[in-house]
């Protein structure tokens, strides 16, 4: 785990902003598209971590962005050149645009001040989503990744908050994939090459009291 003074240091309230990746109804909700996952982030605590997270955040003053990965019923714009993409066309439930399964999952609260990014295309919740633009128009120097999945989305979107300059922090346990020992082992081996791994309760502790609100 991250040295505890370290990660005080990283986690000014003003300039951290928390992801939550694919936290969505239709992947980790209980009729998600894929049930090992939902499951793997439910049973784990990872689900609920977030939660936790989101909710200290809110108390907190920090900003929270959530990333949804959708689809147009027409599947106009959506990415078909890898064999995940395929894969997820023959599924039993689909990410619809507008529907219940692209809406940010219980028990994760969204509050009004959060930002919400859908995307159409590709793997990331940072490249080419507008997400960077968000970020530094915030004032962000360190990015909170959270969600799901450790298979693909979690590593894409730390490795590209760390090729944009951002520091990347990991709450080991509030990311998930299958099977769970391959989520340890990313972490251990890879993760933590790159980002400051650390727990839901490390970063929470250094959080700091509730604010008012963000400076402006």
């Amino acid at each position: 785990m991250a040295a505890y003074v370290r990660l005080g240091d990283l986690l000014d309230p003003a300039h951290t902003v928390l992801l939550t990746v694919e936290c969505q109804r239709g992947v980790v909700g209980p009729d998600a598209a894929l049930p090992e996952l939902a499951r793997a982030a439910r049973s784990s605590g990872a689900l609920g971590n977030v939660a936790r997270l989101v909710d200290g955040a809110h108390r907190a003053g920090v900003q929270v962005i959530h990333a949804i990965a959708e689809r147009r019923p027409d599947g106009r714009g959506a990415s078909r050149n890898a064999r995940l993409f395929r894969a997820a066309e023959r599924l039993p439930v689909h990410q619809l645009s507008g529907s219940t399964a692209v809406r940010v999952a219980p028990p994760i609260e969204v509050a009004e001040e959060d930002l919400v990014v859908r995307r159409l295309h590709g793997l990331s919740p940072l490249h080419g989503t507008g997400v960077d633009a968000l970020l530094r128009n915030l004032g962000c120097h360190t990015l909170i990744v959270t969600g799901v999945s450790a298979n693909v989305a979690i590593p894409n979107a730390v490795f590209d908050a760390v090729n944009l300059g951002y520091a990347a922090v990991v709450p080991a346990d509030a990311i998930a994939g299958v099977p769970a020992d391959y989520t340890a082992a990313l972490i251990r081996h890879t993760l933590a090459l790159v980002a400051t791994v650390t727990t839901t309760g490390e970063v929470l502790g250094r959080l700091g009291p509730p604010r008012r609100g963000r400076p402006q």
